[in-house]
């Protein structure tokens, strides 16, 4: 039976903003279910998730895919986080998330997340002069050509793995700064879109390494007249998705109102430096849902108001969200009471 390395990969404890881990096992293969994946052990000491007299935590393996990094029978594994006694340990947010999608999913809630992020050399976005600023936004969105887009490459490569990976990638497209970017995964349920972003983030990551690029998720990397990284979060469900959707639309939008300084907390640090009320956000001390509206804290798109149905987007999470976070929010509020 042939050898492989499968690539652990996990959540850690680091606050505010938690961190990506991993480290590679060598298993027997090929592994065709996720049942032949062994739990494994790791010091929780080191990543904020346990004191050094007893540090032991367990990764419990849940979605596995094919390592499009080093190819062959290699895989990568996204896990959640125990205690040494198996319960749930408090940084994992996943478990969570299976009990709301469990308890809601007769409602077939169906999630796309547009995930922005930006690429910096050393100090500075790509694109960036040593000194001083680019000009200013406006042709770098969606832009071509030397002197508006930054980073291509990365880009490239880190679409081309998430396909060869077998995760639901929809599209990509440059944002509106310099090294400024956007991908998005889905639409899926809560669950397969939040653990596939996570791992596609690794997957930035990693490709990141190798151009010695680091990736940043911050909501305002750059201070001043430049749009803020978010994860505009687009939902469904399979009322909203049938004809006559667009009165369950309005009504989820009214039950996302009702419960906006509940979800705030849990849609990503710093998103107040990002939703100011001025570059295609709204202000996060309000609430507004509209048509075709990217001031709007939700949006419904204009391609959903004219046929009756369809999905909401909800702009307000960060590019630094946690996706279980959010996604859980949204279910438990849309599709119950909170």
């Amino acid at each position: 039976m042939p050898r492989i390395l499968a690539e652990y990969i996990w959540i850690d404890g680091t606050k505010p903003s938690p961190l990506l881990r991993s480290k590679a096992k060598v298993i027997d293969g090929p592994v065709q279910r996720l049942t032949e994946i062994p739990e494994w052990g790791f010091d929780g000491s080191s990543t904020n998730q346990a004191t050094t007299g007893s540090s032991d935590c367990v990764l419990q393996p849940v979605f596995f895919c094919p390592d499009p990094i080093r190819g062959g029978n290699n895989i990568l594994v996204m896990t959640e986080v125990f205690n040494a006694d198996g319960t749930v340990h408090a940084t994992n947010i996943r478990a969570h998330l299976r009990e709301v999608a469990a308890q809601y999913a007769t409602h077939e809630p169906w999630f796309g997340i547009e995930q922005e992020y930006t690429l910096f050399n050393s100090i500075q976005p790509l694109g960036f002069p040593e000194h001083g600023f680019p000009e200013p936004q406006g042709k770098y969105y969606c832009g071509v050509g030397s002197g508006r887009v930054y980073g291509r490459e990365i880009v490239e490569r880190h679409t081309q793995v998430c396909l060869a990976a077998g995760l639901r990638l929809a599209g990509i497209n440059a944002e509106v700064m310099p090294g400024q970017w956007e991908y998005q995964i889905g639409p899926v349920g809560p669950l397969e879109v939040a653990d596939e972003l996570w791992l596609s983030r690794w997957l930035l990551a990693r490709i990141a390494e190798n151009y010695n690029v680091r990736v940043s998720f911050d909501p305002k990397p750059i201070k001043g007249d430049w749009n803020g990284a978010g994860a505009h979060t687009n939902f469904s469900t399979k009322a909203i998705r049938e004809p006559g959707g667009m009165q369950h639309i309005e009504e989820a939008c009214k039950k996302l109102q009702l419960y906006h300084e509940q979800h705030v907390p849990l849609y990503g640090h710093g998103n107040e430096e990002r939703l100011t009320g001025q570059h295609e956000t709204c202000s996060i001390r309000e609430f507004r849902y509209g048509v075709s509206d990217r001031g709007a804290s939700v949006r419904i798109p204009l391609a959903a108001a004219k046929a009756g149905y369809g999905y909401l987007e909800d702009r307000r999470p960060a590019a630094n969200c946690d996706p279980y976070q959010v996604c859980g929010a949204i279910v438990k509020t849309v599709c119950g009471n909170w």
